[in-house]
C-alpha cells in the first residue's frame, strides 16, 4: 500500500468522480485508476462500485476511508512539524515591547534564546501599548508584550498574563529625597505633590498610569521634564531635574546612580501580559520565545 495510492482513494471517495479526482490530485485519469486498482489488489476486495455516472463506495470502501484521511492528516502534521523545527535554524521572530520591558525583563530572556536558536533573527519593536496592540492587529509583529488593560480591548488578541511588576520612586541621591524626608523608607503617592516630575511622552503606559495615581489623590503632577523615552527619562533624573515613578525591574537593572524609594502600600502596579492575534498562530520560532517568556 503506497501514500498516492491512499491519496487517490480519498480523492475518488470524496469527488465520485475518477476524472475530477484525476484534477485534484493533478495526475492522468488512467494513471490514477490504475493506481485504485492496484490497491484493490492488494486489500483483495473492490473499493468502489463502478457504475457509468455513479461511483459508490463498498463496505470495504467505508472502512477504509477513516483510515485513509487519519494517515494522510498525520502524514501532514508530520510534514508541518518538520518544517517547523527547520525554522528553528533559520528565521525571525518580531517581538514588540515597551521601552520599559525593553530595558528590564527582555535583554535575560532574548539571550537565553540567542544561546539556543543562534540561527533566529530577533527583530524588536519599541512602543507603548496602545500602538503595539495596532500592529499585531496588522500583522506587522508576531508577539507583543503590553500593558493591562489594554488602552482598546480588542477581541482578535488573545493575551497571557505574564507578571505583576511594582513602580518605584527613583530620584537623584545629590537632591532631597521624595517626600521631604530623608529618612523614610518608602513614600506614598500623595507625597509626590509638590515633587517635579520626570514625565514620559504621551502614550506612554507609565504616564497614564501615574497621573492617574496623582488624580485619584486629589492634585495634579508638576511636569520638570516631559516627553522623554526610558533611557532620557532616567538620565534627566540622575541629573537632578526631578523624580519619577518607573517599574522596580528597570530600577534594579538601571539603578546606579540613582536613589530607589518604594511605594507605601498599596502602592502602585502594573500587569505585563504577552499578546499574540487569535486567528493566527504565532510561528514556530515565536512560540518558543514564548514559551521562554512564561517560564523565565
Amino acid at each position: 500500500m503506497q501514500f498516492q495510492q491512499l491519496q487517490y482513494f480519498v480523492a475518488v471517495a470524496e469527488t465520485r468522480h475518477f476524472t475530477r479526482a484525476a484534477d485534484l490530485v493533478h495526475v492522468a485519469q488512467p494513471s490514477l485508476s490504475q493506481q485504485i486498482k492496484a490497491l484493490e489488489r492488494e486489500l483483495g476486495a473492490d473499493l468502489f462500485l463502478r457504475a457509468r455516472g455513479n461511483i459508490t463506495l463498498t463496505d470495504a470502501g467505508e472502512a477504509l476511508l477513516p483510515l485513509a484521511r487519519r494517515i494522510l492528516a498525520d502524514a501532514d502534521t508530520a510534514r508541518q512539524e518538520v518544517q517547523e523545527l527547520a525554522q528553528l535554524r533559520s528565521g525571525r521572530v518580531r517581538l514588540g515591547a515597551t521601552p520599559s520591558l525593553c530595558t528590564g525583563l527582555l535583554p535575560d530572556v532574548l539571550r537565553a534564546f540567542h544561546d539556543r536558536y543562534p540561527g533566529i533573527r530577533l527583530l524588536i519593536e519599541e512602543g507603548g501599548s496602545h500602538d503595539l496592540v495596532r500592529e499585531l492587529a496588522r500583522g506587522a509583529l508576531d508577539l507583543a508584550l503590553v500593558v493591562l488593560p489594554l488602552p482598546t480591548p480588542s477581541p482578535a488578541l488573545t493575551t497571557v498574563e505574564l507578571l505583576r511588576e511594582d513602580l518605584v520612586v527613583v530620584s537623584s541621591p545629590d537632591a532631597p529625597a521624595p517626600g521631604g524626608d530623608g529618612g523614610r523608607r518608602t513614600v506614598r503617592v500623595a507625597d509626590l505633590e509638590g515633587e517635579r516630575l520626570v514625565m514620559f511622552r504621551h502614550g506612554y503606559d507609565l504616564r497614564e498610569l501615574t497621573v492617574a495615581a496623582c488624580r485619584a489623590e486629589g492634585f495634579e503632577p508638576d511636569f520638570a521634564v516631559e516627553g522623554g523615552e526610558m533611557d532620557a527619562v532616567l538620565g534627566f533624573v540622575r541629573a537632578g531635574l526631578g523624580v519619577a515613578v518607573v517599574p522596580r525591574m528597570v530600577a534594579t537593572r538601571s539603578g546606579r546612580g540613582l536613589r530607589v524609594t518604594p511605594l507605601a502600600r498599596p502602592g502602585l502596579h502594573r500587569t505585563i501580559a504577552l499578546a499574540h492575534r487569535s486567528d493566527v498562530a504565532p510561528p514556530r520560532a515565536a512560540r518558543e520565545l514564548q514559551q521562554m517568556l512564561l517560564e523565565r
